[in-house]
């Protein structure tokens, strides 16, 4: 299967809730995971971002697409 995401975690499923219209998954991440981003070099400067630093990843989307193969 080929889509245009290239940030993939892998999840396994950890709870279903159902509703009539929307269901609600929750998932429990596998790691390792890897991850990127893009931002502009002045946030880069601001974040005085260097190799080896910690820090937190915030999502910021509104679309979570699970995949099964």
């Amino acid at each position: 299967m080929k889509y245009g995401a290239r940030n993939k975690i892998t999840a396994r499923v950890k709870g279903v809730k159902k509703g009539d219209i929307m269901s609600l998954v929750k998932y429990e991440v596998i790691g390792p995971v890897e991850m990127a981003s893009v931002l502009t070099t002045e946030s880069l400067h601001d974040l005085d971002l260097r190799e080896g630093d910690t820090v937190e990843l915030v999502v910021k989307a509104i679309h979570v697409l699970p995949v099964k193969e």
